[in-house]
């Protein structure tokens, strides 16, 4: 079972969510892909929401520009 790190490249402040660089969450995954690009990236969204309380969606930054996924494990 895959283990990967998504975390936010740069400072974005849009639709009243702020993200900072280095903002990260890890998502364990029973897939091998990208968990930004599988299902829309809601495992991503629920991870940032459950630890952040921000809505990355929202916020425009659900995307390959803004964050960086990094297989850990």
């Amino acid at each position: 079972m895959p283990l990967f790190r998504v975390t936010v490249k740069r400072m974005k402040n849009t639709n009243g969510v702020r993200l900072e660089p280095g903002m990260h969450v890890e998502i364990p995954s029973n897939s091998f892909a990208n968990p930004v690009t599988t299902n829309g990236g809601q495992v991503v969204v629920d991870a940032f929401y459950r630890i952040y309380g921000v809505d990355i969606k929202r916020a425009g930054a659900l995307n390959m520009n803004d964050l960086d996924v990094e297989k850990i494990g």
